[in-house]
């Protein structure tokens, strides 16, 4: 089943003059698809401007009845709402036939992290190859500043000055640009390695990091290297990347308790984004409110 060819214009548009990243194109892209495959199961042929909020409603129950939670149709009815509202602006369609569609409610998940001790396993490591080297740099920045692993697979050379002055500047979802500090650490796991870069990398390579190829990493390459670096430091299965910015979110906002200032390192446009953390700190928060609270502390025995 091809997309319909009016969504087609709009994901153009989406990618070259809003420059979302490729990434979510794709799933504006997939999402749409379900739409149009949904609508052609419809008899009689309803268009795609004909289509009332009726058959929005039967197209989201039946996708649930088909196991999808609802996080998932939350995502798809955003992307079904945005390409009704391109229509309406070109005049092919009179409403949003999406507007006023909630998906249904689904448990929200935490987001999964290491603990500080495992962070720590994971990260004492010494490297002694090029490639060994080039990992230690990768997972100690994505510990240190919490980068999302499409910022750090775009890092490129120039941001080594910034480096060396404890900060990396990164482009984040939306075109965003914020600059986010780098611990000592990380700073020195990235100056082992681009000692050694030039082993690697391409002469004409801007990127900071390298495959064995001498090109930019793929990014599913770093995935695959950090599983193998959690299963031989005998770490849980499924180790990725993002754990470590969620590892990086939670560690930080336990130490710290400021909440805008994780905010603006992890790049989030909410701060409601940020807020899940808060509920891993739970049990850390007791444990300072025993501590700390006057009527909370418990008399010694003589």
């Amino acid at each position: 089943m091809t997309l319909c060819p009016q969504f087609n214009a709009y994901l153009d548009e989406l990618a070259q003059q809003r420059r979302l990243s490729p990434h979510t194109v794709s799933n504006y892209r997939r999402d749409l698809n379900v739409l149009c495959e949904l609508l052609a199961e419809l008899p009689g042929g309803v268009a795609l401007g004909a289509i009332q909020t009726h058959h929005i409603r039967r197209f989201i129950a039946q996708l649930h009845s088909r196991g999808l939670g609802g996080r998932s149709l939350g995502r798809m009815l955003s992307a079904w709402r945005g390409g009704y509202r391109w229509l309406g602006m070109r005049g092919e369609t009179n409403f949003n036939p999406v507007d006023g569609v909630r998906p249904p409610k689904s448990a929200k998940a935490l987001p999964k992290v290491l603990s500080v001790d495992e962070a720590n396993r994971l990260l004492d490591c010494s490297g002694e190859t090029v490639i060994e080297l080039r990992d230690q740099a990768m997972f100690e920045l994505f510990y240190s500043s919490g980068l999302r692993l499409a910022e750090l697979a775009s890092l490129d050379v120039e941001c080594l000055q910034d480096l060396q002055n404890g900060e990396v500047r990164v482009l984040g979802k939306r075109s965003k640009l914020r600059l986010v500090p780098v611990g000592t650490k990380a700073s020195h796991a990235v100056a082992l390695w681009v000692e050694c870069r030039h082993q690697l990398a391409s002469s004409d390579e801007s990127a900071l990091f390298v495959g064995q190829r001498g090109r930019r990493i793929n990014p599913r390459v770093i995935e695959d290297r950090l599983q193998r670096r959690a299963l031989t430091q005998g770490l849980p299965i499924g180790v990725h990347p993002h754990m470590l910015r969620h590892s990086f979110a939670s560690h930080l906002l336990q130490s710290s308790g400021d909440l805008r200032a994780v905010q603006e390192m992890l790049g989030h446009a909410s701060i409601a984004s940020t807020q899940v953390y808060t509920h891993l700190d739970f049990q850390h928060l007791t444990k300072v409110y025993d501590s700390a609270h006057p009527r909370a502390k418990r008399k010694e025995k003589p």
